[in-house]
C-alpha cells in the first residue's frame, strides 16, 4: 500500500519528502496522482488503438501500436504532471485561474485528442455499417459516371442504333402488314389492296416481289444492328464498364475491415447525420458526451488542485521554495565575494610582482652605469 501512495504521490509531482510530514494532506495527492495516471493509461490506449489503424494490414502494426501507445501514454503522463505540479497556491484565486488558464486549455486540447480513437472503438459497429453504405453509394456513383460518359463518347453510335431499332420495327409492321395482303390477293379477298382474283397471278407476284424486298431490306437493317451492337459492346469491355460490379457483402466486410483512420474518422463524424441530412440527436449527444467525458477526466486533476484550500503543504512548499532562493542569492553572493578576493589578490600579487621587475632593473641599469 505504501508502494502505491508513494508512486501516485510521484504521479502528482508533490515533493515527496515534504509531503511526508503532513499526513492530512496525503489522500488529496493519491487522487491526483491517480487521476494522472489513469488519464496516460487512457491515452495509451487511445494512441496505440490509432496507430493500430495507421499500420492496419503490416505484420509489425501490433508492435507499432504498442510501441506508439507507451511513448503517447508517457508524454502525456509527464506534461499532465507539469500542469498540476506548476500551479502556484500562493496567489490570489484570480491569479491561480488566471495561472491555469493555458494549461486548462492544453488539458482540453488533450482531452479531445484521447478521446477520438477510443470513439472510433466504442462506435465500431456503427462506424462498420456507415463505411459498408458509403462504400456501395461511391461504387454506385462511379458506375453511373462511367455510363455516362460510355454515352456521351459514343453518343453518335448509339443514334445510329436507335434510327437501325426503329427502321427494323417499321420494317417488321410492314412485312407483317404485306404478308397479310398477299394471302388476301391468293385466296380472292376483295379488298382495297387486293383485287379478289383468286390464285397466284400478276398481282400477287408484285406483291410477293415487294415482300420480298421489305425482307431482304430488314435482313440488311438486322444485320448492321446486329453488327453496331457487337461494336458497343466491346467498346463496353474496353471501357470498363462491363468488369464493373456492385460490392458483395463479402467484399464490403473487407473494405471496412481495412479501412484507414481517416475513413473511419470521416464515418464516426458522419453518424451523428441522418440519411436527409438532418442530425441525428441521439448520436450526437452520445459522442459529445464521451468527448465531455474525457475533456473532464483529463482537466480534473487542474481543477482538484484550484479548488483545494491552500494546505500545510502548500505553505511549506512556498517556503522551502524562498528558502531556496535565499540560499540561492547567499550562494551568488559567497561566489561573488570570493571572485573577488581572489581578483584582488592575483592584483596584489602581480603588483608585486611588476615592483619586483621595475626594482631589479633598476638595480641593473646602475650597477652598468658605475662600471661605465
Amino acid at each position: 500500500m505504501k508502494r502505491i501512495t508513494r508512486f501516485f504521490w510521484f504521479c502528482s509531482g508533490a515533493h515527496v519528502n515534504t509531503l511526508k510530514k503532513y499526513p492530512i494532506e496525503h489522500n488529496k495527492f493519491v487522487g491526483i496522482g491517480a487521476t494522472i495516471f489513469f488519464t496516460a493509461l487512457f491515452a495509451s490506449l487511445s494512441g496505440g488503438y490509432a496507430m493500430y489503424f495507421v499500420f492496419n494490414g503490416s505484420p509489425f502494426a501490433v508492435g507499432f501500436a504498442i510501441l506508439f501507445g507507451l511513448i503517447w501514454g508517457t508524454a502525456i503522463f509527464n506534461m499532465d504532471r507539469y500542469i498540476v505540479s506548476s500551479i502556484d497556491k500562493q496567489g490570489t484565486t484570480n491569479q491561480q485561474i488566471l495561472q491555469a488558464t493555458p494549461r486548462i486549455l492544453l488539458a482540453i486540447m488533450i482531452g479531445i485528442v484521447i478521446s477520438r480513437p477510443l470513439e472510433l472503438k466504442i462506435f465500431d459497429k456503427e462506424i462498420r455499417q456507415k463505411l459498408k453504405s458509403a462504400y456501395l453509394k461511391g461504387q454506385h456513383a462511379r458506375i453511373d459516371t462511367l455510363q455516362k460518359t460510355y454515352a456521351q463518347k459514343y453518343g453518335t453510335e448509339f443514334g445510329k442504333m436507335a434510327d437501325l431499332k426503329k427502321e427494323r420495327d417499321s420494317l417488321s409492321n410492314d412485312i407483317n402488314n404485306s404478308r397479310a395482303q398477299l394471302n388476301q390477293e391468293v385466296f380472292g379477298d376483295k379488298t382495297d389492296q387486293t383485287s379478289g382474283i383468286v390464285g397466284y397471278g400478276t398481282y400477287a407476284k408484285q406483291k410477293q416481289a415487294v415482300l420480298q424486298e421489305k425482307e431482304d431490306r430488314l435482313k440488311t437493317v438486322m444485320d448492321q444492328q446486329s453488327q453496331m451492337d457487337q461494336y458497343l459492346s466491346d467498346r463496353k469491355s474496353y471501357e470498363g464498364l462491363t468488369d464493373m460490379r456492385l460490392f458483395n457483402d463479402h467484399q464490403l466486410d473487407s473494405l471496412s475491415n481495412v479501412a484507414g483512420f481517416s475513413d473511419r474518422n470521416w464515418a464516426l463524424g458522419q453518424l451523428s447525420y441522418n440519411e436527409n441530412g438532418t442530425r441525428d440527436l441521439d448520436t450526437y449527444l452520445a459522442e459529445s458526451f464521451i468527448s465531455f467525458l474525457f475533456i473532464l477526466f483529463e482537466c480534473l486533476p487542474v481543477f482538484v488542485k484550484l479548488m483545494s484550500p491552500k494546505g500545510p503543504y502548500d505553505v511549506a512548499l512556498s517556503k522551502l521554495y524562498e528558502a531556496d532562493v535565499y540560499y540561492a542569492e547567499r550562494d551568488k553572493e559567497r561566489n561573488i565575494e570570493v571572485t573577488d578576493n581572489v581578483y584582488d589578490h592575483h592584483l596584489e600579487e602581480e603588483i608585486q610582482k611588476q615592483k619586483r621587475i621595475i626594482t631589479a632593473q633598476s638595480d641593473y641599469d646602475l650597477e652598468r652605469h658605475r662600471y661605465d
